[in-house]
């Protein structure tokens, strides 16, 4: 039996599977709207077998996007066009996810096939804000950083956001504590230097992110999950560190957060990651062992092999996947059938499924 494909339950929800899709910038919208792409690109790995399906970074305000034209939800208008995708996603038997994200000192800035480094105000470009007025590099927009009043409008964002979420038919909400952006930029002594209450000491930094978890839990309802995004290591010598991490993760779990996230990097341009196959699963291992929490490992897991490796190791619980899903969208169906396992397929292609 295949511990890959075994159910897994976060509080009243079942994932039919360990798979899950892992939030990918498509950088395709305009002010913040889902659109066919979105669909078509998340509807797809529905179909394809995956048990949970993660939207891309949604900002929870316009100045919280990476670039102008990622997915948004910051007002009433976004939600009919989110509901078509997880009305879809829901059919094909598959959860819907949406990850709540703020970029903070990387956000106004080009989207990949465009260029590099910040967006010309006369583009569109806008004031980005961190902890401090520290940039992510030589490039990258100089941040202002936040006031008290500038920070609880990031808590109230997310709070709004995570109700938007609900009413757009989500069955769980990641929140992106990771990769540079806002609250990871709040974690790191590398970029938060404050002297307030919201810096220097570990408590202080893991404050907004605490308060944050605690926004967002007071309006997500009790039967549905709440995960956590964090990148474990900055690879960087003085900044946020696995033993950090597992003091979090043990935070948040008791203020409701389900399952961390176990990704890493992306906040300092100096970082040195020794990248290779399975390269954090560790880090989700880790985690859970030490703080007692479900976990899902991401990065670098490209086959069935390893996946299945990862659940019956006890490792993680679950399986992010991100550049395999986009080179296959089926991935979940064909790993299934290497794996002897049994997963539904879809009633349109049941004539294409392989055969013991």
């Amino acid at each position: 039996m295949s511990h890959l494909f075994s159910p897994l339950q976060l509080r009243k929800v079942v994932f039919r599977n360990r798979i899950t899709v892992s939030p990918m910038c498509e950088y395709s919208s305009t002010d913040g709207f889902a659109n066919d792409w979105h669909l078509v690109h998340l509807g797809s790995r529905a179909v394809g077998g995956a048990g949970l399906v993660l939207t891309e970074a949604a900002a929870v305000s316009p100045e919280g996007r990476i670039s102008i034209q990622d997915l948004g939800i910051w007002k009433e208008e976004h939600i009919p066009g989110l509901q078509r995708i997880t009305s879809f996603i829901t059919a094909q038997g598959a959860v819907p996810g949406i990850q709540l994200a703020h970029a903070g000192r990387k956000a106004s800035t080009l989207r990949p096939w465009d260029g590099n480094g910040t967006l010309p105000a006369a583009d569109g470009g806008w004031e980005v804000v961190a902890p401090s007025a520290i940039p992510f590099n030589d490039v990258y927009p100089l941040p202002v950083a936040l006031t008290e009043t500038g920070i609880r409008k990031v808590k109230d964002d997310f709070k709004a956001a995570a109700q938007r979420a609900l009413a757009a038919g989500f069955k769980v909400i990641e929140i992106h504590g990771a990769h540079g952006y806002l609250l990871h930029n709040f974690l790191s002594p590398l970029s938060n230097q404050r002297t307030d209450e919201y810096g220097g000491s570990f408590e202080n930094r893991i404050r907004l992110l605490v308060e944050t978890v605690e926004a967002v839990r007071s309006v997500w309802p009790a039967q549905y999950p709440l995960l956590l995004r964090i990148s474990v290591t900055d690879w960087a010598d003085g900044g946020w560190n696995p033993e950090e991490s597992v003091k979090l993760a043990a935070i948040v779990k008791e203020k409701g957060v389900d399952l961390v996230d176990c990704s890493s990097g992306g906040l300092a341009a100096h970082q040195h990651i020794k990248v290779g196959p399975l390269y954090q699963t560790p880090f989700a291992e880790k985690v859970r062992k030490e703080a007692d929490i479900p976990t899902g490992a991401v990065g670098m897991i490209t086959t069935a092999a390893e996946a299945e490796s990862v659940i019956a190791e006890g490792r993680a619980d679950m399986v992010l996947m991100a550049r395999e899903l986009l080179r296959d969208p089926y991935f979940p169906l064909h790993a299934a059938h290497e794996l002897e396992a049994d997963q539904k397929w879809p009633v349109q292609y049941e004539r294409a499924k392989p055969r013991k």
